[in-house]
């Protein structure tokens, strides 16, 4: 189980609830508490529309909450290679990378180098432009090829397999319909060899197909996230772990 924290002050979920230290480092422990295993710390919004951030203003937003709680497994959420070095250095041990390590051609030597986890995700164009036309002719095998290719780049680079998982990306670069292909057609995935991350939570999607705003969408986010582990999904990305955790440990009990 993935915990989301944003130290951001326009995330589309929860931007601004987090963003002084303390309650940031309270919010990583009350999420671990609940059963996170992983903390994933982002301090740019990636929403689409979204600004970016400079390494030096992510860096004053991550650092000291990633210092003091560095006793939990931490991920940083991060395209910037700077940035992913000093987390690493700090206590982080995984590097969660929207841009599957195309944003930063240094990202795969820092990964390399420290032995870090990596997330590679799908995103079709930029956050700022991602959500303007999506298009695909099949949405699961050209997502599962990127992954494939970005796999192969990582491994090529020096990166051990074993050090990867993959994220299809629901909400980066597709509509409503792709996002729908894509959870449907997780078991794909598992050609890949590597542990599946999904991350749905709150998800405008979600909103769409059952017309509700972010905070109503608490519902329809562990339906996916239940369905997402029956189809092979290892990893669970959540803003709400306590109740995710729940869904899914009553899933495997009952299986």
């Amino acid at each position: 189980m993935m915990g989301i924290l944003n130290v951001t002050p326009d995330s589309f979920s929860d931007g601004g609830r987090y963003l002084d230290v303390d309650s940031a480092v309270t919010r990583a422990r009350q999420m671990a508490s609940e059963g996170a295993d992983i903390i994933d710390i982002g301090g740019e919004s990636t929403r689409p529309g979204a600004p970016l951030v400079s390494a030096d203003e992510e860096l004053r937003r991550v650092l000291p909450v990633i210092e003091q709680i560095s006793d939990l497994l931490v991920s940083v959420d991060t395209t910037k290679a700077v940035v992913a070095k000093r987390a690493l250095t700090a206590g982080a041990r995984i590097v969660n990378d929207i841009s599957a390590l195309r944003h930063d051609a240094d990202m795969v030597q820092v990964v390399r180098d420290f032995e870090a986890g990596v997330v590679l995700m799908h995103m079709q164009g930029l956050p700022v432009t991602m959500q303007e036309n999506p298009r695909y002719v099949d949405v699961v095998r050209e997502v599962r090829e990127f992954l494939a290719e970005r796999i192969e780049f990582a491994v090529a680079s020096g990166v051990k397999k074993t050090q990867i998982a993959v994220d299809p990306g629901l909400g980066f670069g597709k509509t409503v319909e792709h996002n729908r292909q894509l959870v449907a057609g997780l078991k794909q995935f598992a050609l890949l060899g590597c542990p599946i991350v999904v991350g749905a939570s709150r998800k405008s999607f979600i909103g769409q197909l059952l017309s509700r705003p972010a905070p109503e969408r608490l519902p329809g986010s562990l339906a996916v996230a239940a369905w997402a582990v029956t189809q092979g999904a290892q990893i669970v990305r959540t803003h709400d772990v306590a109740a995710t955790v729940d869904v899914v440990r009553m899933l495997m009990a009952l299986r």
